[in-house]
């Protein structure tokens, strides 16, 4: 196999690792494209090929039905050795491929063209091609025509490598650990719908207990991930202990311009919780996903006291109290939990009965997080926090 001159085959397969896309499920993204190349041209096959060091595997496919071929058996192999587009107008009569078990084979290919997929840093990690039973010639236009798709790949491929580095960098500004609060316990999960997501949670011990939050910024993706950083952000250097009103209605004052200048709102829950006496001081901005659920079976809702931030430059926010007694957990949630069911609070109830007599606040946690797994679609993000009292 011919070797690329212009960067070390290690350097290249490394590339394609930093990726991250050899090994991820079949994308409708690519998809499109190979059927859109494979009519646009008129051809049997079209592939998004990914060149590893001794294999080609298939990201996308038309025409074709094998997701790994060896590389010395491929087109594409060949076709990363070079910036320039390899077209071949007949297999059969060129001494490079004559004899490959695609060209050889009764029915074998013949024509072939296919455009190097570029990855940061300059090097060829794959191919966006085309092939066909039948020889033909490839003018200017058509091979102008593959390039531009081959430059759509190449953008989403790029994409899905920020996205991941994006998603590594929101998980790390996530809690490491629970809080040590004697005679609580804290969890927290985060399931983005995407790599990166607008929900967070987080949580500050303090002397007397611990202050928590639960933001969810309006959309999912890139954007929404931005925003959230930037609430976390600010809400912490807003905290003013137990009196998470004020907190609030200080980063809603900061934030404001920014998140209305975006389109966007966030609905947030900020709540302090004094151990010593099991009151819980909080201040809900237009998110209204709290329930408590009590050691005797019973549970409530804890209604929003405000309007969600980005909404109004709110004047005031408004501060309750709840109480755990022993046994008592509460549990906060995104509304990626609701769109589980049909949108609405009708959701809550099977919160709810996923959490009642749960032994501890990682069990309520991973009860809310099996909702969300065992549905068929997870459409937005999900995040969950719990506090339990000991019993």
């Amino acid at each position: 196999m011919a070797t690329d001159t212009t960067h070390p085959e290690a350097d290249r397969v490394a590339a394609l690792y930093r990726l991250g896309v050899l090994d991820t499920p079949a994308d409708e993204r690519f998809d499109r494209v190979v059927r859109l190349a494979r009519q646009l041209f008129g051809v049997s096959t079209a592939l998004v090929s990914l060149v590893d060091r001794d294999v080609v595997v298939h990201k996308a496919m038309a025409g074709f039905d094998e997701p790994v071929v060896p590389r010395d058996d491929s087109f594409c192999g060949t076709a990363v050795l070079s910036d320039a587009m390899l077209v071949v107008p007949d297999a059969a009569q060129d001494e490079r491929f004559r004899d490959k078990p695609f060209v050889a084979a009764p029915g074998g290919l013949r024509f072939y063209a296919g455009q190097p997929l570029v990855a940061p840093g300059g090097y060829r990690v794959g191919t966006l091609c085309i092939a066909d039973p039948e020889p033909r010639a490839f003018g200017a236009d058509s091979a102008a025509l593959l390039r531009d798709l081959a430059a759509w790949v190449e953008k989403e491929l790029v994409i899905d490598s920020e996205l991941e580095r994006a998603a590594q960098v929101q998980a790390g500004l996530l809690p490491r650990s629970a809080p040590d609060v004697p005679g609580y316990e804290v969890a927290g999960a985060c399931l983005p719908s995407r790599a990166v997501g607008g929900d967070f949670y987080d949580w500050t011990a303090t002397d007397g207990g611990v202050v928590l939050s639960l933001v969810d910024v309006m959309g999912k993706g890139a954007g929404a991930g931005i925003l959230a950083a930037s609430v976390r952000a600010v809400l912490r250097g807003s905290a003013h202990g137990a009196d998470v009103a004020r907190s609030l209605l200080y980063a809603g004052a900061i934030l404001h311009s920014d998140l209305s200048g975006a389109g966007v709102f966030a609905t947030a829950f900020h709540a302090a919780l004094d151990a010593a006496t099991g009151d819980v001081s909080y201040a809900d901005a237009g998110h209204g996903l709290t329930v408590v659920v009590r050691a005797d079976g019973t549970d409530e809702r804890l209604a929003a006291t405000g309007l969600p931030l980005g909404v109004l430059d709110e004047a005031a926010r408004e501060q309750r109290v709840v109480h755990l007694g022993p046994g008592d957990l509460l549990v906060t949630f995104s509304d990626g939990v609701l769109d589980l069911a049909d949108g609405t609070l009708a959701g809550v109830p099977p919160v709810v009965e996923a959490v009642r007599g749960t032994r501890s606040a990682g069990e309520a946690v991973d009860a809310v997080l099996r909702l969300a797994r065992g549905a068929a679609e997870r459409p937005d993000d999900l995040t969950v926090v719990a506090v339990r009292r000991a019993g």
